[in-house]
């Protein structure tokens, strides 16, 4: 269960991440989930070892402000969001434009539940024609 975590809204986002980092912590990390409906990010800081979060909904199609003003580091993980889950970052330091992970000819936002397709990760058995391969493929 994640605790210490406080609900945010998109035009507080960038103002609260500068107070967080007045008080001396550490930007972690961004984690991005499609959720359907809308998508929950979930910003993580280090604040003397303990992990503090602020978590924002953002309806599909919303834009989402860049934090790569108050921490430049931001605008790795905003631009993997951006990437990944289609999600118009505004206001980054650097913007790849959707090809920071993503070639060309790759699907658009394919983590997200709608748009996007689903990669399946499992490892599947050789072809029966390979394992009947003399030497046997390993």
């Amino acid at each position: 269960m994640l605790t210490n975590v406080q609900e945010i809204t998109p035009d507080r986002l960038v103002g609260e991440v500068a107070l967080i980092k007045g008080q001396g912590c550490r930007f972690v990390t961004v984690t991005c989930t499609d959720l359907g409906e809308a998508h929950d990010l979930i910003y993580h800081f280090d604040d003397q070892g303990e992990l503090r979060h602020l978590r924002l909904k953002l309806p599909h199609g919303a834009t989402l402000p860049s934090l790569s003003g108050v921490w430049f580091a931001a605008v790795i993980i905003e631009n993997e969001i951006q990437d990944l889950f289609g999600i118009t970052v505004t206001g980054m330091a650097i913007d790849y434009k959707g090809r920071f992970l993503l070639a060309e000819s790759s699907p658009k936002a394919p983590f997200n539940k709608l748009g996007g397709i689903a990669v399946d990760v499992r490892v599947r058995p050789p072809a029966a024609t390979e394992a009947a391969a003399p030497g046997g493929a390993h």
